[in-house]
């Protein structure tokens, strides 16, 4: 793939301090209870392996594979669970773990999916908003960093598989 221009929006200083904050949020909200953290892959691994040790306490991973990207920069609008969770939810108090909100129609798909499998609680944590291209209304109960109607790549999030390994995020020029 042919390297294009890459601007750093955010640097790994400080994701790395902000998911310690989004650390303490969650367990201060949760309080002392077992949680099951839901990784929306692919994009979400990275925050979340860091996010789940900033948590502390007892906490399950669990992996979700979903797509709406299909591998363009823009949302195709239509979710595709590509893989299930492994284990029940039920009664569980449960976190799930976004890498970006962008339409909020992932999100709110995945919510309403898995609201029917009764948790506990269910509560929404994604290191990036992008409200510039909301189409359905959504809460999110943590966040990380609000950012511009920009594409992005960096700390788990890709383009076409690619850039997932940088230790930022940064602006994707093409």
């Amino acid at each position: 793939m042919t390297r294009k221009r890459l601007d750093v929006l955010i640097p790994e200083e400080r994701i790395q301090a902000r998911v310690q904050e989004l650390g303490r949020e969650i367990r201060a909200a949760v309080g002392d209870v077992p949680i099951t953290c839901i990784c929306v892959l692919k994009g979400s691994f990275i925050f979340m392996a860091d996010l789940v040790r900033a948590i502390g306490g007892e906490v399950r991973c669990e992996f979700l594979g979903v797509s709406s990207y299909h591998g363009g920069t823009r949302s195709s609008g239509a979710v595709r669970i590509t893989q299930d969770l492994r284990a029940p939810i039920e009664g569980r108090h449960c976190i799930v773990v976004e890498d970006i909100i962008d339409t909020g129609l992932t999100l709110d798909y995945l919510l309403r999916m898995l609201k029917m499998r009764g948790p506990a609680s269910l509560r929404t944590c994604s290191l990036l908003d992008k409200p510039a291209h909301r189409e359905v209304a959504i809460d999110v109960d943590f966040v990380g960093f609000q950012i511009p109607d920009e594409f992005v790549v960096g700390y788990g999030l890709d383009l076409g598989e690619y850039y997932r390994n940088l230790p930022h995020i940064a602006v994707y020029h093409p």
